[in-house]
């Protein structure tokens, strides 16, 4: 799924088995400069994957949008920075699909519903939009 941040277009996964939301800090690096700025320190927080350990630099908060052809939607959502993970974009766990009605549909066509409206889809699928001004 493509999201957009600071008017670029980004990876973004939504994570039916992560329990919080988590970003990379190499991702950190590479696509967003200047993020240290906006880190907040938070206690180190030890978080496991299927395959490894990985520790919690600090926790910050990014204003995504999820591009639909007509109506954009706004999320807020608190992501904890870590060290050493190979995750490649923004994943949204549990914790933030909850808060705002995320629905994951994994039918032939995979898509997601945010909220109580059905019938707008968000396809899964990488899709590249024209950029928007915010």
């Amino acid at each position: 799924m493509t999201v957009c941040i600071v008017n670029s277009q980004h990876s973004f996964i939504i994570g039916s088995g992560a329990h919080c939301s988590i970003v990379a800090r190499n991702y950190l690096d590479h696509y967003l400069p200047n993020w240290e700025k906006q880190l907040v320190p938070t206690k180190a927080k030890n978080l496991k994957s299927a395959s490894m350990k990985m520790t919690s630099i600090g926790t910050i908060i990014k204003e995504i949008i999820i591009l639909h052809r007509k109506r954009n939607i706004r999320l807020n959502p608190e992501f904890f920075a870590l060290e050493n993970t190979h995750i490649q974009g923004l994943l949204l766990g549990t914790d933030y699909q909850s808060m705002y009605g995320i629905h994951i549909y994994n039918s032939k066509n995979r898509h997601i519903t945010i909220g109580t409206n059905k019938e707008k889809k968000f396809s899964l699928a990488y899709t590249k939009y024209l950029p928007i001004t915010l």
